[in-house]
């Protein structure tokens, strides 16, 4: 079974409902942080459920989502039917979307799924997707050094924060027995180091730098914004 896959099946990685919530919030605030005002048209790629999408579309002229997992889309399709300036879309949407029509793409907590050699391609789409300039803004990327204790500590932090503290400590034994740590375990976690992500975006046509903060809750990842030159 494939990352692909795992997502567009039944998965609980979420220790609750106000886990799940407050997740999303937390992300789709942090992107919206990123988004200028004055209209700019954002792809989201590889959103997940979204269920904050409405924050980013506030400061968007046109948000698209895209995911891969079939059974997601069919989700977002639902819950953004009424949007007026959200668009799912679908591989083949995807795939039709014109050069440089887009302003910004954010990719958060993504590329940990991906081999190297689809992440290469993905950079070439984007850069082809985004007009002169446009921002390419990677979030969630887990370094070299990253460990499944500073993870905890990053996740027992949000809990307490958030008022899921007891549930959180539980869903970690759960997570212990796990499909997603069986798969993480099978497939494993694509990392990259600061120079190595710098090096790679410069020889897609973007110039990086690291951003001061992670998109979500665990600032031991890394986040780089870097423009289409």
């Amino acid at each position: 079974m494939s990352w692909r896959e795992f997502w567009n099946g039944e998965h609980s990685i979420y220790v609750n409902a106000r886990h799940k919530a407050l997740h999303y919030d937390r992300i789709a605030k942090d992107m919206a942080a990123l988004v200028p005002p004055g209209g700019a048209r954002v792809l989201d790629y590889g959103c997940g459920e979204a269920l904050g999408a409405a924050i980013v579309a506030a400061k968007a002229a046109r948000l698209y989502l895209y995911d891969s997992a079939p059974n997601v889309q069919g989700k977002l399709r639902g819950q953004f039917a009424a949007t007026a300036n959200v668009t799912i879309l679908s591989d083949s949407d995807l795939a039709a979307l014109p050069a440089q029509s887009l302003d910004i793409v954010i990719a958060n907590s993504l590329l940990q799924y991906l081999r190297r050699d689809e992440f290469g391609q993905l950079l070439d789409y984007w850069h082809n997707a985004l007009g002169q300039g446009g921002q390419l803004i990677l979030a969630d990327v887990i370094p070299p050094d990253a460990s499944a204790i500073l993870d905890v500590q990053a996740l027992l932090g949000f809990a307490w924060q958030g008022g899921f503290f007891a549930a959180a400590c539980k869903g970690l034994v759960a997570t212990f027995f796990s499909d997603y740590r069986k798969k993480r375990g099978e497939i494993g976690l694509t990392r990259y180091g600061i120079s190595d992500m710098q090096q790679l975006l410069r020889a897609h046509g973007f110039e990086p730098r690291r951003a001061a903060r992670n998109i979500g809750h665990n600032q031991d990842r890394l986040c780089f914004i870097a423009v289409k030159t």
